[in-house]
């Protein structure tokens, strides 16, 4: 997205900007900031089961760690890799 004079809009502006689009919306959030979209993006791309590694370029995170951060889905025992190596060593193969 570009300002009025056709430059990128720093961090300022985007806050502005997107609370705007909330206003219209009628969306309503204590705390509305751009950084939401970011993380929205990145957790529901973690949710849907994408790589983590696909999800660190995707995001252009330089190191995967700051990914992993997002990843608040690795509580759920499905996801726990002792879980799925217990499944695999089950299943015989």
């Amino acid at each position: 997205m570009l300002n009025t004079r056709g430059g990128r809009l720093d961090r300022h502006s985007a806050t502005r900007r997107l609370k705007h689009l909330a206003a219209d919306a009628r969306i309503r959030l204590p705390r509305m900031h751009p950084h939401m979209l970011r993380h929205t993006y990145v957790t529901t791309m973690l949710d849907a089961g994408v790589d983590l590694r696909d999800v660190q370029i995707a995001a252009r995170h330089a190191d995967p760690r700051t990914t992993m951060r997002y990843d608040r889905a690795r509580t759920t025992l499905d996801r726990h890799p002792n879980y799925i190596l217990a499944v695999y060593m089950a299943s015989g193969t």
